[in-house]
């Protein structure tokens, strides 16, 4: 594919997925602000990265550290990129998730928030955190049981280079958007539960919403949609 190709494609499912973004908002009675797409590039090359922040994309997740590390290192003059850690995470992996990272929506263990805080160099803005929560109480999954979230919130909202900024959910596929909702429903109400209990903690985001599902978490308040195939289109064989 020619790198015009690979512009007028992007380009294309680009706008399609910000008009998507748009009018779910529009629908659900929420200014045009108040959610941004989170394009998720795990397995995109590095051109792509830069295709999409030439379109005017600023926040990308990555699932898989070695190969986020590497399109980062490419990828070093673009201002004001915005790199989201999304993926399961290990302790082995925190140093550099802490040191490369400017957000993690996957903490779901003490353990690793602490690491993460003890890890974070202090040239460092704090490292934004979501808690990821197992909302369907899925076995597959993993994340907080959500009986279990308001402790771990509490404890990893006093951690020194942390900032605790809200949670993020993969819930279990459903038909039909108003079986979409109720999982998100309840990370909605789980939100509301936190900010009130934690009234100096600057928790502001919900980053839930993917390809499948984005109106849904839009009418219940998503403030990061996750979309990946939607912008950069399906993985390419090698």
């Amino acid at each position: 594919m020619t790198d015009i190709a690979l512009n007028e494609s992007l380009g294309s499912s680009y706008a399609q997925a910000r008009e998507r973004l748009r009018n779910a908002l529009e629908n659900a009675g929420r200014t045009q602000d108040a959610a941004q797409l989170l394009a998720v590039s795990k397995t995109k090359p590095a051109a792509m990265i830069r295709q999409a922040w030439q379109l005017g994309q600023r926040e990308f997740g990555e699932n898989y550290l070695q190969e986020a590390l590497e399109k980062q290192n490419e990828l070093t003059d673009l201002e004001g990129i915005v790199w989201h850690f999304i993926g399961p995470l290990q302790s082995n992996k925190t140093r550099s998730v802490a040191e490369h990272f400017d957000w993690v929506h996957s903490v779901d263990r003490l353990k690793i928030a602490k690491r993460l805080s003890e890890q974070r160099p202090t040239h460092l803005s704090p490292l934004n955190i979501c808690l990821q929560v197992n909302i369907s109480r899925e076995d597959s999954k993993a994340g907080v049981l959500p009986e279990e979230l308001a402790e771990l919130a509490k404890q990893v909202a006093t951690l020194p280079n942390l900032r605790l900024r809200g949670l993020m959910a993969i819930p279990a596929p459903a038909e039909g958007i108003d079986a979409q909702r109720q999982p998100l429903a309840a990370l909605r109400e789980a939100f509301t539960a936190l900010q009130s209990n934690l009234p100096d903690a600057p928790l502001d985001t919900l980053s839930m919403g993917m390809s499948d599902d984005l109106e849904a978490a839009v009418l219940e308040g998503a403030t990061l949609v996750r979309l990946g195939t939607a912008i950069f289109g399906a993985r390419q064989s090698a």
